[in-house]
């Protein structure tokens, strides 16, 4: 398998984990909501069993989907702006399907992160490799913009060659 093949095969395998994270958050919507670590352990757990993807590559995309969710939460929870300041992009764009799981999941992960009480409100760093939600994400050597109208992996900064990123979110309290 060569490496585009892999990289396609792990962004949707990302794509799929989210989809059985909203699935678990959903399903329990009625009890007592498991916490979202739970939810992902669940989909890392079946990602591994249907044969998708490694233990090491459902771990990475686990913490991939763990960030992005948060990142997202956080946003929501902070502002009362819409959507489309936090992907930083024309929602026309956007898959319309990964928008709604995003915002399923979110809206229930905003209750665990309220109570988690965020300790410390610095960006979460994104680096090249990664795969990443779509939005905008920024270069911190140079401020570049990088736009991601789907998910994808996140690629070195085409103007410095950075490897360190941030999400660009329009209304982010720093």
């Amino acid at each position: 398998m060569n490496e585009l093949d892999t990289k396609e095969r792990l962004i949707q395998a990302y794509d799929r984990m989210m989809e059985r994270v909203r699935h678990a958050l959903d399903t329990a919507e009625h009890k007592t909501a498991p916490p979202l670590e739970h939810a992902i352990q669940v989909a890392r757990e079946k990602a591994i069993e249907l044969g998708e993807i490694s233990r090491d590559e459902a771990e990475k995309i686990g913490q991939y989907l763990q960030r992005d969710i948060h990142e997202f939460a956080e946003h929501l929870n902070d502002t009362s702006s819409e959507l489309k300041s936090w992907f930083h992009m024309d929602m026309e764009l956007i898959e319309v399907r990964l928008v709604d799981l995003m915002s399923q999941v979110a809206d229930q992960t905003r209750v665990e992160l309220a109570q988690l009480a965020v300790s410390a409100r610095s960006p979460r760093l994104y680096h090249c490799g990664e795969i990443s939600a779509p939005g905008t994400l920024q270069c911190r050597a140079c401020e570049e913009l990088i736009r991601f109208r789907k998910t994808g992996h996140i690629p070195p900064c085409p103007k410095c060659h950075g490897t360190e990123f941030v999400r660009l979110a329009s209304q982010r309290s720093e």
